[in-house]
């Protein structure tokens, strides 16, 4: 095997686990590799393919990486942990010695526990979602 063949291989693995993985820096090992296999037609020195790779890879990695800071996204909660913080009215009395408890919220029912756990809320109150425990909503009364 050629060692060009060899550079286009691990550019193209490169290019593959970019796509696979979330960032931006995997592709610019491939462009490193793509340089080193033009290089490799003018020279057989692997030791100056190799150099020519780490130092085309390492200005480009570290050129872009503000670049690559802002292109990831922010972490958004999602699912359950939307609730976190809203309001909620009790639609069924909270006890948690007694193992019950529902509350109200974005038009949704959930089963719910006090936050402390010897004070039972009264149905109707109103209390805000504090944390997700499996599912159930643990709630403090307002």
């Amino acid at each position: 095997m050629e060692v060009w063949t060899g550079w286009l291989i691990f550019a193209g693995l490169c290019f593959i686990a970019e796509f696979l993985t979330e960032g931006f820096l995997v592709c610019w090992f491939g462009v490193g590799a793509l340089v080193a296999m033009t290089l490799s037609f003018f020279t057989n020195n692997f030791v100056i393919q190799l150099i020519a790779f780490a130092i085309v890879s390492t200005i480009l990695v570290l050129s872009t990486r503000k670049l690559g800071k802002k292109m990831q996204a922010k972490q958004v909660p999602m699912n359950v942990y939307t609730i976190i913080g809203k309001k909620a009215v009790v639609s069924t009395a909270i006890d948690n010695m007694k193992g019950q408890g529902q509350v109200k919220v974005d038009g949704d029912i959930w089963s719910a526990k006090n936050e402390m756990d010897d004070e039972p809320i009264p149905e109707g109150a109103a209390v805000e979602i504090v944390k997700i425990d499996g599912v159930k909503a643990i709630v403090k009364k307002i």
